[in-house]
Parts: C-alpha cells; sequence; structure tokens
C-alpha cells in the first residue's frame, strides 16, 4: 500500500504528479468507492469518477454511477475493459447491447463506439491502454 499524500489546500485529492509516483499500487476497491461516495461532488451530475492509477498509456479508474446515469456515446483510442464491480450497467458496443452485474467484464478494442446506462447504483473499474490504431 502506498503512503497516503495530503492534497494541496487548493485541490481535492492529492496531485497526480504525487499519486502516481510510486512504482506500486494497491487498492482496497470498497474502501475507495466509499471514500469517493464521501468526497464533496464537483464533476458532472449522476456520477463520480477518480483515477486510481495512470502511467504511460495505461489509465484505471474507478466510476460511481447512480440510477438514470452514464455516459453518451464515445469511442476510445485504445483497448477498453470495463469490470462491473456492483450494481447493473448496460453497455451498447458497436450497436450490441450488454447487460453487466457484478462480477461482469466487457472488453471493447480501440475505436468501438459506446455508451452506458446505470440501471442502478452501479461501481465500475475502468481501464483503458492507448494504442496507436
Amino acid at each position: 500500500m502506498t503512503e497516503p499524500q495530503q492534497p494541496a489546500p487548493d485541490r481535492m485529492r492529492t496531485h497526480p504528479d504525487l499519486r502516481f509516483a510510486t512504482p506500486q499500487h494497491a487498492f482496497d476497491l470498497a474502501a475507495e468507492a466509499d471514500a469517493l461516495l464521501r468526497e464533496p461532488h464537483l464533476g458532472d451530475p449522476g456520477h463520480r469518477q477518480k483515477t486510481l492509477y495512470k502511467h504511460a498509456a495505461q489509465t484505471v479508474s474507478l466510476f460511481i454511477f447512480e440510477p438514470g446515469a452514464g455516459l453518451r456515446s464515445h469511442r476510445a483510442k485504445g483497448d477498453v475493459s470495463i469490470h462491473l464491480l456492483r450494481g447493473h450497467l448496460r453497455v451498447t458496443a458497436g450497436g450490441v447491447p450488454h447487460d453487466l452485474h457484478a462480477g461482469h467484464l466487457l472488453l471493447l478494442a480501440p475505436g468501438i463506439e459506446h455508451d452506458l446506462h446505470a440501471v442502478e447504483q452501479s461501481h465500475m473499474l475502468l481501464t483503458v491502454h492507448l494504442t496507436d490504431a
């Protein structure tokens, strides 16, 4: 486990340069989700997110969606891994609908258009690995 860093007075979280600086990171995802839910909600209505790790081409983020919230259609310039930790999401990827429940994993190749909708409060771990494709 990495040592907790204190955020600067003008930031809600520790600066990413400090958070991602160590060569190893271990997370209790339930504890991370609880902490994310306790933070003041400053972002888009309906969902909260926190980047847990970012290095070179890889980003790992935790999302929490309220019922009815989601992400509109978009494409990623890399491989996408959607791992549902809790709840129920409906994801449409490349025109194919997927009902994801806790423990489900959806993998998408670069450039696949996708959107998602939370049927109930949902916790999602998203990994994006950017590629040249």
